[in-house]
């Protein structure tokens, strides 16, 4: 029996396979070349945040939480493998040399006048290093969809998808907020068809929900070239978002050296969630649950800690041992690295195989 052609609605989860858009894909070793290009470079844009991760280094850390974000570069000269990030998923602290595949859906006419997508990933590579950095797993892809929004018209786009995901998704809708989206969404359309936008914007929703459909990703990037606007991150868990007491004065990316705080290339949460634009996704009527582990910092070790408290630790500089939980059952609680006291290891072994990692990033914590 034939498959049921899919037809575009508002309110039904679409298909990627329904797009019109280009998808332009860059793999992990365009994406390292990239890297490198960008380490290479000596313009303003690149200096700028050269010095906020030296602010980051002269800051260093104080003995934090298990569970805190934290940014940290310690040893070493200015390179992704020395500057390290906890994991907002598994509490582990990974260098940021880890790359991964993007995906840029675009317009064909972007294709037809031959421009490439290695810039649009370039203008913000430095955010979607950190991002990326973030995460221990459900990172390898990252998605972007670009457009030429205005900045009134990336702010409507915005709060439309704040609405749907929050009202609709997986929920039953009342017929006053179904007529608000239906309104909402013919507004849109014909005031970017108007102002010849590309692409339109049913092409814009359906990549947009279908990526939150079908790809689940932990964020995802609506990129705007135009010279008066802004590229908008969508976080699709409060989890996700970058803490403020460390992004709460990361450049804004702007290549001019006159510019002011109120200039954006990309709109990064520097202020936590009081600016992150996170979107309530729902599944099965029920409001999706994130959960937090604190792992073994050795990334093949899937051991899961009992609990959040680190334990005592023994020994010189950064030995460790485990012991079990106090409460009796067989659960590994791990021991913290007792030199950078950042760190949790479910048996020496493991602590000795990661060594060589975290020895880049081991030192000890300010009083």
């Amino acid at each position: 029996m034939p498959r049921r052609k899919q037809f575009y609605s508002i309110f039904s989860p679409p298909s990627l396979s329904m797009s019109e858009l280009v998808k332009t894909t860059l793999d992990h070793d365009e994406t390292d070349l990239l890297i490198d290009q960008w380490l290479d470079h000596r313009g303003h844009g690149q200096l700028a945040y050269y010095e906020w991760f030296s602010d980051i280094r002269e800051r260093r850390h104080a003995v934090l939480s298990q569970k805190k974000q934290i940014l940290a570069w310690n040893k070493g000269e200015f390179v992704p493998e020395n500057v390290f990030c906890r994991t907002v998923d598994t509490g582990r602290l990974i260098p940021l040399d880890r790359t991964w595949t993007t995906h840029v859906y675009h317009h064909h006419s972007f294709k037809d006048r031959g421009l490439p997508m290695k810039p649009v990933v370039f203008t913000i590579l430095p955010e979607l290093m950190l991002l990326r950095g973030m995460h221990d797993v459900g990172c390898d892809e990252i998605y972007i969809i670009v457009t030429d929004l205005k900045r009134q018209e990336m702010d409507d786009v915005t709060e439309y998808f704040k609405m749907v995901c929050r009202y609709s998704s997986g929920r039953t809708r009342k017929p006053s907020m179904e007529r608000r989206i239906r309104y909402e969404h013919m507004r849109l359309t014909h005031t970017l068809l108007r102002q010849r936008r590309t692409p339109c914007f049913p092409q814009i929703d359906l990549v947009v929900r279908a990526l939150l459909y079908d790809k689940q990703p932990r964020f995802f990037v609506l990129f705007s070239h135009h010279g008066t606007s802004y590229s908008q991150i969508f976080f699709t868990h409060t989890s996700y978002v970058p803490d403020a007491d460390i992004f709460y004065d990361l450049p804004t990316g702007c290549p001019n050296p006159c510019c002011n705080d109120d200039c954006e290339m990309i709109r990064f949460p520097r202020r936590g969630l009081e600016t992150a634009t996170v979107l309530n996704i729902w599944g099965k009527g029920r409001r999706r649950k994130i959960q937090t582990r604190s792992m073994c910092n050795w990334v093949d070790c899937n051991v899961l800690f009992a609990n959040e408290d680190s334990g005592s630790t023994t020994g010189s500089g950064s030995d460790i041992s485990v012991r079990s939980s106090d409460s009796g059952d067989d659960r590994i609680t791990g021991q913290t690295c007792s030199k950078c006291k950042l760190v949790k290891y479910c048996s020496v072994d493991h602590q000795r195989k990661d060594w060589e990692e975290h020895r880049r990033v081991c030192v000890k914590p300010i009083v």
